[in-house]
């Protein structure tokens, strides 16, 4: 189901995708926040729709302003421990990685998916991107599904 938001007008594109960060100080007296401030904080989004002729409105975080549009919560792809890779459980990431330079850095820590929470697999996508892990882990890429609560 998708929701109406306000986003900064360069992100206001059909498909594209973003992990929602939460109230910016700036926010503070605005007369737009309850437009703007209605998605689940953490939750990775994509634009499903613009909404046209509607207006750019000035806004204190964005530059160009903020444009309406629909989106809806996706899923996210990452790696997890091997043994607990099945389609329809709930999984916690391995934890942490120190290699930032490594291919499978972004999905063992990736953006809209907490490292200290449980998230259900919806599909097991396969073999990560890496040849091997520095930290000596058996990983398989996973899709988790959208977050339920967004």
């Amino acid at each position: 189901m998708s929701t109406v938001t306000l986003i900064g007008a360069r992100l206001a594109d059909s498909g594209v995708e973003f992990v929602y960060e939460g109230e910016s100080s700036a926010c503070e007296g605005c007369p737009y926040r309850s437009q703007c401030l209605n998605l689940t904080d953490g939750v990775k989004y994509q634009v499903t729709d613009v909404r046209q002729n509607a207006q750019t409105l000035d806004c204190a975080v964005h530059d160009e302003g903020v444009r309406a549009v629909e989106v809806e919560a996706v899923g996210v792809r990452a790696n997890v421990p091997s043994r607990q890779a099945y389609a329809g459980s709930k999984v916690e990431l391995a934890g942490p990685c120190p290699h930032t330079d490594c291919p499978s850095h972004e999905l063992c820590e990736p953006d809209g998916a907490s490292l200290d929470g449980e998230h259900r697999i919806a599909e097991v996508v396969g073999d990560p991107p890496h040849e091997y892990c520095h930290l000596d882990r058996d990983l398989t890429m996973v899709e988790f599904a959208p977050d339920e609560d967004a």
